[in-house]
C-alpha cells in the first residue's frame, strides 16, 4: 500500500474517535462533577449547622441554661462533627436587654464633637464592664427576657481540594446567627451606671 493510500485509509478510519473525544472533555466533566459534589457537601454541612444552632439557641433560652452552656455547645459540635469530622467550631453569645440593642454602641455624650467617646466624656455603661463599647452586649447567655445573639462559626478543609483550580479557597467557612429572647423566668436586670470615657 502506498503512502497516499495509507493516509487515506487512516483518515477514513473512525475507530478510537470516541476515546479521543472523551479524553478531550473528561477534565472539564471531572471539574463540573467535583464542583457539584463540593457544593452539595457544603450545603448539607451548612444545613446541619443551621439546625443544630437553632436547637441550641432554643435550649439556651430556658431558665437554668446559663449553667449548661458548654453542654449545649458540645451538642452543636457533635452534630457538625457527624458530617465534617475535621471541622473547627467556635461559639459567640452576646446578650442584650432588647432586640433593638443588638450591635448598638453604648450611648455617650460627645462633648468635644469629635465623633468618639474619649477625653472623660460621660457614657451609659450598659454592659457594666467599666469601659465604653461599640457593642453594648455582654458575653453571656443573659438573664430573663434578654435577647441573645448566638453565633456559630464552622471552618473545615474542602472535601475536594482540587477546587482551588477554580479559584476557590481550600477552607470552607460557614456561619450561622440566630437571635432569641430568654424566657421570662425572672425580673430583667435594670441597673445601668454612668461612667467616663478614657
Amino acid at each position: 500500500m502506498s503512502a497516499a493510500g495509507l493516509a487515506a485509509s487512516l483518515a477514513a478510519d473512525k475507530r478510537g474517535v470516541t476515546a479521543v473525544e472523551f479524553a478531550m472533555i473528561a477534565p472539564a466533566l471531572l471539574m463540573v462533577l467535583l464542583g457539584v459534589f463540593d457544593a452539595g457537601y457544603n450545603l448539607y454541612a451548612a444545613s446541619v449547622l443551621d439546625g443544630a444552632a437553632q436547637k441550641a439557641a432554643r435550649d439556651s433560652t430556658i431558665e437554668g441554661a446559663e449553667t449548661k452552656g458548654l453542654a449545649i455547645d458540645d451538642r452543636v459540635t457533635a452534630a457538625v462533627h457527624n458530617v465534617v469530622p475535621s471541622a473547627d467550631v467556635t461559639f459567640d453569645r452576646r446578650a442584650y436587654r432588647d432586640y433593638s440593642d443588638i450591635r448598638r454602641p453604648e450611648d455617650y455624650t460627645d462633648v468635644d464633637n469629635d465623633g468618639a467617646c474619649d477625653n472623660n466624656e460621660p457614657f451609659k455603661d450598659i454592659n457594666g464592664n467599666g469601659i465604653w463599647d461599640s457593642d453594648r452586649g455582654t458575653d453571656t447567655m443573659g438573664g430573663a427576657r434578654d435577647a441573645v445573639l448566638y453565633t456559630v462559626t464552622v471552618s473545615y478543609p474542602r472535601a475536594f481540594p482540587l477546587m482551588h483550580l477554580l479559584g476557590l479557597p481550600d477552607t470552607v467557612t460557614s456561619q450561622v446567627r440566630t437571635v432569641l429572647r430568654n424566657q421570662p423566668y425572672g425580673t430583667q436586670s435594670q441597673a445601668v451606671s454612668v461612667a467616663q470615657c478614657s
